[in-house]
């Protein structure tokens, strides 16, 4: 297998990673956002060096993945993506509440429900309904002074998009913002749930049904269907427990600054490099 290294590091922290995995050859790749990477060729996975691997790529602040040669980024049909805290760096949510002067209520519930330990139908319905009352004018705020792609965002969505790739956005959080990215970078699907506004302010609840865990994974099959796709051709990245449902049914599961729940079941973590670390997984960019 080859060893995929990227990150900020010194030559020997890269060759003694290698050495850990057995590696026969190191080879320089990419460029961009993530354009400290090596190939580290004929790489053992090997269960008896995992943790020592793991111990020395977090002290180097290397991200690593194993993947198999000549896999091309073309082999995939869909590129999948939540939201908050993957696509862009913000929560919506919390800098919503924000506006209303209740962030820290409204976060403390959003890194519950990230972690896994609120069911996220519970975890939406409390933080909506703190909202309550706050004009609908807040949401344009968010979305013009705070709302940020993540690094690396473009770059991968050019590429995936070069490579004949359908792109989905889909999100536990609102259309608000996620209509508007959707037209913003030409991405090819998008759903998330619809808050309710009244009279200029939003009550506090969603219009219809919720997308959750459940929500998120059916809309991936969903799309995969209506492309003429497998879901073992689609890559989905995520960052939270609400994540892992549609991160389980694809092909590569890619957890992006994402919490150890996630990180611990995805096939590969990002958790230095951008978004489009996710290139330098393949030999060949088509």
């Amino acid at each position: 297998m080859n060893l995929i290294l990227q990150g900020a590091a010194e030559r020997a922290d890269i060759e003694r990673i290698a050495a850990l995995a057995q590696a026969e050859s190191i080879t320089a790749i990419g460029t961009g956002t993530a354009a400290n990477a090596w190939r580290c060729g004929g790489a053992l996975r090997n269960e008896a060096t995992a943790a020592a691997l793991d111990a020395a790529c977090q002290a180097a602040r290397l991200d690593y993945a194993f993947v198999m040669p000549n896999q091309r980024l073309s082999d995939f049909k869909l590129l999948a993506m939540d939201m908050d805290s993957t696509l862009i760096t913000i929560e919506c949510i919390d800098e919503i509440a924000d506006m209303q002067g209740l962030k820290p209520q409204v976060s403390e519930i959003t890194e519950a429900a990230m972690r896994g330990e609120i069911e996220f139908r519970e975890s939406l319905a409390r933080r909506v309904a703190l909202l309550n009352g706050l004009d609908a004018t807040a949401l344009q705020r968010v979305y013009d002074e705070r709302l940020k792609l993540s690094p690396g965002a473009e770059n991968l969505l050019a590429a995936a998009k070069a490579a004949g790739l359908k792109t989905l956005l889909v999100s536990g959080g609102f259309t608000f913002f996620t209509d508007r990215i959707k037209e913003r970078l030409g991405l090819d699907y998008a759903h998330s749930n619809r808050l309710e506004i009244n009279d200029g302010k939003l009550t506090g609840r969603v219009i219809g049904g919720v997308v959750d865990a459940e929500e998120k994974k059916n809309t991936v099959l969903r799309v995969c269907r209506e492309i003429g796709a497998s879901p073992a051709q689609a890559i989905v990245m995520g960052d939270g427990a609400n994540d892992l449902a549609m991160m389980g049914v694809a092909g590569l599961s890619v957890a992006y600054r994402a919490k150890p729940v996630v990180r611990a079941q995805a096939d590969v973590a990002l958790n230095f490099t951008g978004l489009d670390g996710v290139l330098k997984l393949f030999d060949h960019a088509a």
